[in-house]
């Protein structure tokens, strides 16, 4: 007898540790199912982001006794974004700006600080893009050279961040936040103010979003 109300007492642990697992998994469902919900309902759009404005300071590039040479640059950017959604804002934790050519980094990122952006709102930020030094292939030398003497210099301007969207009272997790933004610089013509080696920013250029 003793053996049998033995067996009883687990089996009653292991039925209540399945209840148990199943309201976690009904209540688990229920909240992806609000979650789907809230999401097709509201359908938040990317985060709109301009580039308005880039002044050369400085493109300066040596030679050394190494395979590569070095470059340094200095580029001073204006960029603004646009929340698009009507019932839900954004809140940028984390905004990294730097600046590359041909997809290599020739910046240090600047970190922008942490803002929320309501409904409709713009916020413009102006940071100061400096890479002293940096090593640079031999292959984008020649291209940055040749570039330089045509007159004609397309930079990418990058944007590395971390964002949560907010509806309600409700807050999302972080979502990765990646901004490219080309930025055409040239000697001739161009609306912008003269900066290094004679080049000025040509027309203020929509970004490319990916969220």
């Amino acid at each position: 007898m003793s053996k049998d109300c033995g067996n009883h007492g687990v089996d009653d642990v292991r039925q209540s540790c399945r209840r148990l697992l199943a309201i976690l998994f009904v209540l688990a469902l229920i909240v992806a199912f609000i979650t789907l919900v809230v999401y097709l309902v509201l359908r938040p759009t990317h985060p709109r982001f301009y580039l308005q404005d880039a002044t050369l300071r400085q493109l300066d590039l040596a030679n050394n006794s190494t395979a590569s040479g070095a470059l340094s640059t200095a580029l001073q950017v204006t960029i603004a974004s646009r929340n698009p959604n009507g019932r839900v804002g954004v809140y940028y934790d984390r905004l990294d700006v730097y600046a590359a050519y041909k997809y290599q980094q020739v910046t240090l990122a600047a970190s922008l600080p942490p803002v929320y952006q309501g409904h409709g709102d713009v916020d413009v930020w102006s940071p100061v893009l400096s890479g002293p030094s940096v090593p640079f292939a031999p292959y984008l030398a020649d291209a940055l050279s040749k570039d330089v003497a045509a007159g004609y210099l397309i930079l990418q301007v990058k944007i590395d961040g971390r964002v949560r969207w907010k509806v309600g009272s409700w807050i999302s997790g972080h979502y990765h936040l990646f901004v490219t933004c080309p930025a055409f610089l040239v000697t001739g013509g161009g609306n912008g103010a003269p900066g290094a080696n004679g080049f000025k920013f040509q027309t203020a250029t929509y970004c490319h979003v990916e969220v």
